[in-house]
Parts: structure tokens; C-alpha cells; sequence
């Protein structure tokens, strides 16, 4: 019989076809014939092998229905199918999930939104389905590019819009669900459909109404009834669900595409979407991927670095909020990556700053150059607080590293390299970039606890440090007072040293300190004559004003509470004793509001110093001081002198030896047991490096005029001091080398004492000449004279080193003297325990 006849004829028909027409009523609106599924759910599990064609057929009859608009036969059709889906679970389904996803894919591809919405919710009930084994010729392309699709819908209907929105969220959510976790559908991650799926989400999460619910930290957002319906809450739970399963390997493909999202929807300015995004990420990945996030931005930061200045603060500020996160988990081997990527463009931001501001007379628009210059400054502060952020949530061992790091690309005047072309940014770039990175180190040395001050500050770091805090600039001094505070002080005192000021009880400010450690004591000897010049030189810069003080009063009250001993108390009491010597003896002619700060700082400091160390004759002494000058000179004391409109002295009298502090009476109020009072007479002279001293003639030469030379400045005293030791130390004329070395003679010769008058006179003759000379006669000078230093050196070892006795008794002549022979091997008379 023909096969056409068999078709016709119903009882000759198969029974799975025959079942499965029985399921659809006449007239479609009575829906799914109850009875009829059940039979027909009955004949698959009973006979699992005949699924294929029971799928088969009902695609058929499906494409039939949708052609001719038939679709409440499509509904009663893809109900069959969901209850078939669900009822058998054997290995044979696979043959009948082709048979549906071709049916899915038919639905989504038709215009009708109701029908994409049925179809997306019977790929999701199939989505939750856990197969047994995995398959290996499924592929979830069409769905990927499909439901990507239906979340971009711009349907006229606002809620026919929103309903085929969410559903594409929830097909997406079904392939990542159905995909991630399928070792053979790695295909998912690769670019092609990244690039489909990333953006999809991020555009239904961009129309959200309130952007601090979503991307709120660690915790997805609300999935009620009203989540359900809301494609931004469905956006980001799904965002966060496949972020969550991405391998390492992926990481780079999910990262990327939010960033070109980012670019493309130009969301950078403002930004507060792309915090929220990279909020979202961080929270959401594994604690070790975090490094690799960090790397994708740090690379995307660097392709703009050409864009405008708000765009790169936008991604800088993006990055702050990436660190904050990864800092207290895992950063992996990119924290010093992510300070030299920040440092270069902090470099190049300056750049343009400084260029903007060199075009701006030839510029016809002026505001726009200023608004350039601030959204610049916008770039600068975001990389500052950055860098501060990052580096104050790592771990102590890290932040040292960063410091030096950081303390490494500070231009610093005098060192034999630069990391940064100072000729280049000029001096007013080079400024701005070592008060940007000193902030920086603010921030990142903030609650910086370290056991050894010589760990906290090696040389590297100390040497450069202190370069910068002599340089002219007020400024870059505080900074660099602040950061010497927030390492020395480990006990967070400061906050109770705050204000320069007279304290009358420091026993009520209730100080925590420990005993000095033997490193910290080793630290002192070898490190304590450079906190002192530190302190010596700082304070007599012209352009010091009333913070410089009290950060200079600060440093003085930290030192004495962390590291100070019973020598180190001594040599703070002579540095006290030097500056109130230097202001009263004014030879570098000193203002007279500088001259009277200085005096207010010596007054405070010895007034906090006598009631540390808790010597009541020293208390009094100092109180007796500070009393008269509250009656006869209240200029003198810092509560009366950095008051707005100060009435000045027009001299200070030094013969008045009761308002000044006196180096006799202390060294009785001292004398006893612990102190060497002796050291007490010995007048501080500041110690000056050679690297300090041909810097800062360097500095002075580049950014002074000639106007500004014939002003004091702090070089020449250094250089004056330097030659004037070494001048000093030199006899006027060579002694006979026979002479014989004493104790005596050694101390004559680098005795430094002299009539006082000849000594000052002395001293104005040299800062006269290094005022008014050339560089290279200033070089040609110090160079003669470390040659007469060394000749002389050279001399005394001829005269106390011999050579050893010359076995053959021959005798031998040296430097012009002729030595006695010595005696011969064989007559030599060796001890008993030498001899063999």
C-alpha cells in the first residue's frame, strides 16, 4: 500500500503520531488535553527510543502553526514539550533537546513578542535542567546573538519593550547557566560572544534609576517580585553570576568588553557608572583574579593616555576603586606595576599642564586653557589619592617597598641620576611633581608602623628625603615633616603635640612611649647628626611661616619620645642651644618675625623637653625663662609671636642673659648620674655632605636671578660652614714631618676654636665670596681646599704607619727620611713556642 494512503488513513498512522495529535484540541482556546499528555508522557517513558520522533513531529507540527499564525497551537505545542522535558530524563532525551532548541530558536526568531517571551521561558526551564553527560555537538550560538538581541529591544510599547528586555536577560542568564560550568562549551568565553553578552547586560544595568543600589558591594541586588520585572536588577544578578564562574583564563575576554562599553556609551564623565561596574567585578570575582582586573585597566589607562583630562581621571578614579577592593585581598605582582603606570601618567598630566599654560598668551580663548589646566589638576589629584590609597591598605612589608619606590621618582637636585628629565618639565614641573609624589607618600606612610627606624628609614630613602627639605620652598619642607612624623611616630602622639605652644602639665597629655631598642639607639649614632641638620637648617629658611613651626616643633617633641636616650637628650639640648645662639648672633641677617619664631620654638621645646625627661631643677630653670619673657618679651614665646599682627622688636638685646636660655645652668640642672654635661659645651655645628652642598648650588643656578643671588641663601651657609671646618682644620704652614704625634698635636690640629672676633670676620669674608663669585671659581675653591685636606691626611699616616722590618737588614729610605736597618733573620731571637 502507498505510503501517501497510510498518511491519510488515521489508524494506519504510528501511534506516537497518532498520541501526540490527540493532545491538541479542536479548538485551542480549551488549551493541553490533560489526559491525552498523559498517555503520550507514558508511551516516552515507556519506549524512550521513540523521542526523537516524537520531537521531531511535534517541530513539525510547530513550524506549521507559526507559518500559518496559529499560536494557540503553538502555545498547547511548547507546553507538550516543557512536560516532555521535564518527565524523562535517560540518556535518549539528547536526540529529542535538538528537536526543542530548533523549535526555540523558531519562536525567537519570530516578530511576535509574545511569542520570544514563551520561547525564552522554555529554554530557561530547560537551562535548570542537569544533564548526566555532556554533549558534544550542541552549540548556543544562535541563542547567544537571539537573546542579546531582545535586550536591546527598542519596541514602541514601554512594557512590551520591558517584557522582551527581561526576557532576553533571562535567556542569557540560561546560556551562562547552561555553559560555564560545561567543560566542552569553553566556546562561550572566547571574544565573538564576550562581546555580545558583556554589553547586553551592561546596557539594561546603565538605565537603572538608582545607581548606588546597583553595584552596592559583595551583595547582589534584591530579586523579588519586583526584581523579577526589572531588567537592571536581572542585568546585574546575571552579571554577576557569570563574573563569579569565570575562570583565570577568562578573565581577560569578560573585562574587556566593559571596557569597550565604557568607550563606546562615552561613561567615563561622568563615571559613576563605571565605579559601579568595577564595584560589581571586583566583588564578584575569585580574590585571586584581582590582579588581573587591575592589569586591564592600568592597560586601558594607558590607550588614553591622548584623551581628554576628565576621561582620565574617570579611569583613574575607576582604578582607586579596583585597588581599595584588591588591597585587602590578593594584588598578586602588580603593586609596584600599578605606581609606575601611575606615576608615568601623574609625568605626562604635568606635561600638558605646563604646555597648556606656555600657549596661554598665544591661546585666544583663555577660559578653555584654564579649564584645561583644572580638569588636569582633576587627573593629578585622582592619581594622588590612588597611589596614597593603595599604598596605606597594603601590608607594612609592601609599603616599604612602595616608599622607596615612590622616593626613587622624586627628582631630587644633587643626586648623580634622575628618574624624571627635570630640564625637560622645567622647575615649575619639577616642583609640582615632588609635591604631588610627597603627597602621595603622606598617604601611603600614614599608620606606617615599623619595629627598627633603621628599617623605616634606610639611607635611600632618608638621603633624598632630607635633600628635598632644605631645598627653598616652605611647602615641599612640610611635606617632608609630615612624612618624617608619620614614620618616627609609632604611638600616634601627634595628634596631642598638635600646636606649637607652652605647655604647662605634658604629664596630662598622657604620652605613650616605650624604652628606646638598641636598634633604635645604633639608628640615632649613625643617623642623629642628620635629623639635627634637618632641624638647624629648616629653621632658618626665610619663607618659614607658622605650620613650618609647628611641624618643626612637632618632629623636635616625636624625636625626644621615640628616640630619645640620655645622649640623644644632650645633643637636642645643644641643637637648642645653636639655634638660640644663631638668632641672637643674626649674621646671616635673619628677619625679625623668623628670629622670634625661632626663639618661640627653642622656648617650647626645652619647655616640653625638661618635663619628659622629669628633672625639676630643669623644669624650673626653663619656667623661670618663660615667666620673664611673658613680662618683659612676649615675642619670644610662640603663643604671642604667631598671632596676626605681632608687635616686633627691632633688635634683641643678648646682653639680657635672664630672657634666653643659658648652657651654665643647665649643666648644673643636668649634672649627675646619665648625663654627660660636659658635651654640653661643645657648640653644635650642622654637618654638611658634599652631595647636599654641589645640589643645591646646582638648584640655586638654575632657578635663581641675578636679583635674587644677592639675597641670603641657604647654600652659601652651608658652604661656608663646610670650608670654613675644613679652612680650620688646616695649619697655615706645614709642621716638620719629624715632628712627634701626640694627643696634643691631634687636637691642635682639629681644633676649630679660635678668637671669636677673627672667626666671624672670617665668616662674612666667605659668604661674601660664594655671594658674589662665579660657580666655577665656588667648585675650583672647594676643590683646592679638599686637596690641602688631603695632602695633610696623607702626611699624618706617612708618620704613623711604618713598614715592617726588612728581614735582609737592608736599609731602605721613604719620603726622605732614612730608615734604621733592621735585624737579620738569622739573629733574630723568636720564642720558644715559634721555634720547630
Amino acid at each position: 500500500m502507498p505510503a501517501g494512503v497510510c498518511g491519510c488513513c488515521g489508524p494506519l498512522r504510528p501511534r506516537y503520531k497518532r498520541l501526540v495529535d490527540n493532545i491538541f484540541p479542536e479548538d485551542p482556546k480549551d488549551g493541553l488535553s490533560k489526559s491525552d499528555m498523559e498517555k503520550l508522557t507514558f508511551y516516552a517513558v515507556s519506549a524512550p527510543e521513540k523521542l526523537d520522533r516524537i520531537g521531531a513531529y511535534l517541530a513539525d507540527r510547530l513550524s506549521r502553526d507559526v507559518v500559518r499564525h496559529r499560536y494557540g497551537y503553538v502555545v498547547i505545542a511548547m507546553e507538550a514539550l516543557d512536560q516532555l522535558l521535564m518527565a524523562c530524563h535517560s540518556q535518549s532525551i539528547k536526540p529529542f533537546v535538538e528537536s526543542f532548541l530548533h523549535m526555540v530558536a523558531k519562536l525567537l526568531e519570530s516578530r511576535e513578542p509574545d511569542l520570544q517571551v514563551l520561547g525564552t521561558n522554555s529554554f530557561v526551564k530547560f537551562a535548570n535542567i542537569e544533564e548526566d553527560t555532556p554533549s558534544y555537538h550542541r552549540r548556543y550560538d544562535f541563542f547567544v546573538s537571539q537573546f542579546s538581541a531582545m535586550c536591546h529591544s527598542t519596541h514602541e510599547d514601554p512594557e512590551t519593550r520591558t517584557r522582551i528586555r527581561v526576557a532576553g536577560i533571562k535567556g542569557l542568564q540560561g546560556v551562562v547557566r547552561k555553559t560555564v560550568n560545561d567543560e566542552l562549551q569553553a566556546i562561550i568565553w572566547e571574544p565573538q560572544h564576550m562581546d555580545k553578552l558583556i554589553p547586553s547586560m551592561l546596557f539594561n544595568m546603565q538605565d537603572a534609576d538608582d545607581l548606588d543600589r546597583v553595584g552596592h558591594p559583595s551583595t547582589p541586588s534584591g530579586t523579588g517580585q519586583d526584581g523579577e520585572e526589572n531588567p537592571a536588577v536581572l542585568a546585574e544578578n546575571c552579571f554577576r553570576e557569570l563574573l563569579g564562574r569565570a575562570a583565570y583564563g577568562n578573565m581577560k575576554n569578560a573585562v574587556r568588553p566593559v571596557l569597550v562599553h565604557l568607550d563606546h556609551h562615552h561613561l567615563w564623565d561622568p563615571n559613576e557608572f563605571a565605579v559601579s561596574c568595577f564595584r560589581i567585578i571586583m566583588y564578584s570575582i575569585q580574590a585571586q583574579h584581582s590582579h588581573h582586573v587591575i592589569q586591564q585597566v592600568l592597560n586601558h589607562l594607558d590607550g588614553h593616555n591622548k584623551s581628554t583630562p576628565r576621561v582620565r581621571a574617570g579611569i583613574v578614579q575607576v582604578l582607586l576603586e579596583t585597588v581599595a577592593i584588591a588591597a585587602k585581598g590578593s594584588v598578586g605582582p602588580t603593586v609596584l606595576e600599578v605606581f609606575n603606570t601611575l606615576l608615568k601618567h601623574l609625568r605626562m598630566s604635568v606635561d600638558f599642564e605646563l604646555g597648556e599654560s606656555s600657549r596661554r598668551n598665544s591661546s585666544s580663548s583663555v577660559s578653555s586653557v584654564r579649564g584645561r589646566e583644572s580638569d588636569e589638576r582633576i587627573v593629578q589629584n585622582a592619581i594622588i589619592q590612588t597611589i596614597g590609597f593603595f599604598g596605606g591598605n597594603l601590608p607594612d612589608y609592601q609599603r616599604a617597598e612602595v616608599m622607596m619606590f615612590i622616593m626613587g621618582k622624586v627628582p631630587v637636585y644633587g643626586t648623580p641620576c634622575h628618574t624624571l628629565d627635570t630640564v625637560k618639565i622645567g622647575h615649575q614641573g619639577t616642583k609640582r611633581i615632588q609635591t604631588m609624589l610627597l603627597s602621595s607618600l603622606i598617604m601611603v606612610t600614614s599608620g606606617f608602623k615599623s619595629k627598627s627606624m633603621s628599617a623605616a628609614l634606610p639611607p635611600p630613602f632618608l638621603d633624598p628625603l632630607f635633600s628635598i627639605s632644605l631645598m627653598e620652598d616652605s611647602e615641599l619642607r612640610q611635606l617632608v615633616l609630615e612624612i618624617l612624623h608619620n614614620i618616627i611616630d609609632r604611638h600616634d602622639n601627634r595628634a596631642k603635640l598638635r600646636g606649637i605652644r607652652i605647655i604647662p602639665n605634658v604629664a596630662a597629655l598622657k604620652i605613650k612611649r616605650e624604652k628606646i631598642s638598641k636598634q633604635d639607639v645604633a639608628f640615632m649614632k649613625k643617623h642623629g647628626q642628620q635629623l639635627y641638620r634637618h632641624v638647624y637648617l629648616g629653621c632658618k629658611e626665610e619663607d618659614n611661616v607658622h605650620k613650618n613651626f609647628e611641624l618643626l616643633f612637632t618632629t623636635l617633641a616625636i624625636l625626644t619620645i621615640e628616640l630619645a636616650n640620655e645622649e640623644v637628650v644632650i645633643d637636642l639640648i645643644r641643637l637648642s642651644i645653636a639655634l638660640q645662639e644663631m638668632t641672637l648672633n643674626n649674621e646671616e641677617n635673619m628677619p625679625m618675625s623668623i628670629r622670634c619664631g625661632i626663639m618661640a620654638l627653642v622656648a617650647a621645646y626645652l619647655n616640653f623637653l625638661s618635663q619628659m625627661i622629669a628633672n625639676p631643677p630643669f623644669c624650673q630653670h626653663v619656667s623661670k625663662v618663660v615667666e620673664l619673657r611673658t613680662l618683659d618679651a612676649p615675642y619670644l614665646l610662640p603663643e604671642h609671636i604667631f598671632r596676626d599682627k605681632c608687635p616686633l622688636p627691632e633688635s634683641l638685646d643678648k646682653d639680657d642673659r635672664q630672657l634666653y636660655f643659658q648652657t651654665a645652668d643647665m649643666a648644673e640642672c643636668l649634672a649627675g648620674p646619665g648625663y654627660n654635661v660636659e658635651r654640653l659645651s661643645i657648640p653644635y655645628i650642622p654637618q654638611v655632605t658634599v652631595l647636599y652642598t654641589v645640589g643645591k648650588i646646582i638648584h640655586r643656578c638654575k632657578q635663581t636671578s641675578r636679583d635674587r643671588l644677592t639675597r641670603r641663601k641657604s647654600f652659601v651657609d652651608t658652604i661656608s660652614l663646610q670650608v670654613d671646618i675644613m679652612s680650620s682644620s688646616l695649619p697655615d704652614k706645614q709642621s716638620e714631618l719629624a715632628e712627634e704625634i701626640t694627643f696634643e698635636t691631634l687636637k691642635k690640629a682639629i681644633d676649630t676654636t679660635g678668637v671669636e672676633e677673627q672667626e666671624r670676620e672670617k665668616r662674612r669674608q666667605v659668604m661674601e665670596k660664594f655671594q658674589k663669585a662665579p660657580f666655577e671659581e665656588i667648585a675650583a675653591h672647594c676643590e683646592s681646599k679638599a686637596n690641602m685636606l688631603h695632602d695633610r691626611l696623607a702626611q699624618i699616616f706617612e708618620l704613623t704607619i711604618r713598614p715592617p722590618p726588612s728581614p735582609s737588614g737592608v736599609v731602605s729610605i721613604s719620603a726622605g727620611h732614612t730608615q734604621h736597618p733592621s735585624v737579620p733573620v738569622y739573629e733574630m731571637k723568636f720564642p720558644d713556642l715559634c721555634v720547630y
